[in-house]
């Protein structure tokens, strides 16, 4: 955890001067007991009340001066932790940025969301305290026995055998409890994925009267966290009794002690009155270090959490520069014997894939449910690594270009519409950021989404929700084509994009984008037959495997996984089925 530290670099003079105000507001605590065993001895004992009136002054002064480096403290120890929350916030935004599919397929949304609020707020208080109270109560502990030394060495023997024993029962509760809080972790984890998915399919769960079972499964989880959290409590919460026990009894034998000393004339009463309140004071810090403790032990066990993520390196790496200038032919795309698996299966999911896409073809890509589909057109940007096999993109392998080099050749339209919060201008402007409204336009009426934005109250500054929540499913897909078309990409890849589009309009969508200028290549993934039918070449694909390549007329007569797909859909061509309806009407 170490490599944390590096965020609080900025902040050094901050971190360094916090706990040192800190120590000196400690010092006045620690003369206290002192000015007031004065106070005892040569005023009250005495009969001196101008004595009396200069030491109440005195201790009057010490608690402004004891005020003023704690305000001062505070504010640096504030300082110091916010920066450093959000110095680390940001490099672990920027360092998840960085990691490739196949790292935040391993990590998962709901961890990471986890670590960058709860767990990062969690390492903020700790840093908070720890600067404030860390050098503290240790000082004011051993300070208060030191000072004991100075007023009665055989009385003070009792701070010496005490603050040990109490030193092992923090610190071996402290020892037991941080695996403890590891694990809540990643319970509350377990916890917000489940809220998380409740919340975001809230939907189908009431489409399907699954209320009462979400809420049962939530109440397992979260009693399960609730029972990780008691067990943590309960081992802290042994803290305070047994630091308790051993500050009693060490007071009851300190007061005998001093009573026995007074008594022999070694001491005066003053001086029990300051050791009971050196007593006094390691109490108080105690409890407090009691507290700090449980809360650094959270802390710690989250900034372990949030160093796990940045220990994370991406599995993709990227040249400075194309290797050599890119080929003179026009190759867009080729498969080279590609294999494939994703890091969470231990199988290939994609065997042995083989073809090449010339510029300005339309590729279409059909087969069943899970037959690795959109694992062909996710290599294609270099979204994954293959396995085995090259995936070359104008005649270069992709894992010869430079970062972001390749995406900018390549529009995407995923199967999920995403649409970010703002407006249509602001939505569209991913694709380009330098596009003009003509472009968007152009864009928009290509993907016949043209008189969705018309109808809207601002047009193209028409506000949208998080997640396009106040657009339909067709909307918020024509959309994303917009956004990808206003990219002018050399490969348009669309992935099962077009499923919320009724015929008529996927059909003028696929006619638009055929008529634009220049020689794009067009991926299209698709379930409908009727979407890809039309493309230069089709491949099919069966359990990851090629199960033909070729256009609709060839594959209807070699390929039997594409006639199926393709008679499931149109059952009325399928060979027989005009005589077999013949004969159900003459038995009607």
């Amino acid at each position: 955890m170490r490599k944390l530290f590096t965020y609080l670099r900025d902040y050094l003079k901050e971190s360094i001067l916090a706990p040192l105000f800190k120590l000196a507001e400690s010092l006045m605590d620690l003369l206290v007991p002192l000015v007031v065993a004065s106070i005892i001895n040569r005023g009250i004992a005495a009969g001196n009340s101008q004595l009396i009136t200069w030491y109440f002054l005195l201790l009057i002064a010490l608690a402004a001066l004891g005020m003023a480096f704690s305000f001062t403290a505070q504010w640096m120890a504030a300082k110091a932790s916010v920066g450093f929350s959000t110095k680390l916030r940001q490099a672990l935004f920027d360092h998840i940025q960085q990691l490739t599919y196949r790292e935040l397929d391993t990590l998962g949304t709901d961890t990471l969301i986890t670590r960058m609020t709860s767990d990062i707020n969690q390492v903020q208080n700790g840093l908070n305290l720890a600067l404030r109270l860390l050098l503290r109560s240790p000082f004011i502990v051993f300070g208060a026995m030191i000072m004991a030394f100075t007023i009665d060495i055989p009385s003070a023997l009792v701070f010496a055998v005490a603050i040990p024993l109490l030193s092992v029962v923090v610190f071996g509760i402290m020892m037991l409890s941080i695996p403890l809080f590891s694990q809540v972790q990643a319970r509350l984890d377990q916890l917000l994925g489940m809220t998380r998915e409740n919340l975001t399919g809230v939907r189908v769960i009431r489409a399907f009267c699954k209320e009462e079972q979400e809420i049962e499964e939530f109440d397992r989880r979260n009693a399960l966290l609730t029972t990780m959290n008691e067990r943590v409590g309960r081992m802290s919460a042994l803290m305070n009794p047994a630091t308790f026990l051993i500050i009693n009894v060490a007071t009851i034998v300190l007061i005998n002690q001093g009573a026995l000393r007074v008594e022999l004339g070694a001491i005066q009463q003053g001086d029990v009155v300051a050791l009971y309140n050196y007593m006094a004071q390691i109490v108080v810090e105690l409890v407090k270090l009691a507290s700090l403790i449980i809360t650094l032990n959270r802390s710690l066990a989250c900034a372990q959490r949030v160093q796990d993520v940045l220990d994370v390196e991406p599995s993709m790496t990227y040249p400075q520069e194309l290797p050599h200038p890119l080929p003179a032919n026009d190759e867009a795309a080729s498969f080279d014997h590609v294999s494939f698996a994703y890091a969470s299966s231990g199988d290939d999911v994609l065997d042995d894939i083989d073809f090449t896409v010339r510029k300005g073809e339309t590729v279409g890509i059909i087969g069943g449910t899970g037959s690795g589909k959109t694992s062909v057109v996710q290599l294609i940007p270099r979204f994954y690594d293959v396995t085995s096999g090259t995936v070359r993109v104008a005649g270069v392998d992709v894992r010869d270009y430079p970062e972001g080099e390749l995406i900018k050749r390549i529009g995407i339209v995923p199967q999920k519409a995403v649409l970010f919060e703002g407006s249509i201008r602001d939505n569209l402007l991913w694709g380009n950021g330098d596009a003009s409204d003509e472009e968007l336009w152009e864009a928009l009426r290509t993907a016949q989404a043209e008189e969705i934005v018309k109808g809207r109250d601002g047009q193209l500054d028409a506000p949208i929700e998080q997640g396009g929540r106040n657009l339909s499913g067709g909307q918020r897909q024509r959309l994303t084509i917009a956004r990808a078309l206003v990219r002018r990409p050399d490969i348009l890849i669309l992935d099962d994009s077009a499923s919320a589009l009724d015929f008529a309009t996927d059909l003028a969508l696929r006619r638009a984008i055929a008529s634009l200028p220049g020689s794009m290549t067009v991926f299209i993934v698709s379930q409908r037959t009727s979407s890809v039918r039309h493309a230069d070449q089709i491949l099919t694909l069966d359990d990851g495997k090629v199960a033909g390549i070729g256009t609709h007329d060839e594959l209807m007569q070699s390929c039997t996984v594409y006639q199926e797909i393709y008679y499931s859909q149109f059952s009325e061509e399928r060979p027989g089925a005009t005589d077999q309806a013949a004969g159900r009407e003459a038995q009607s």
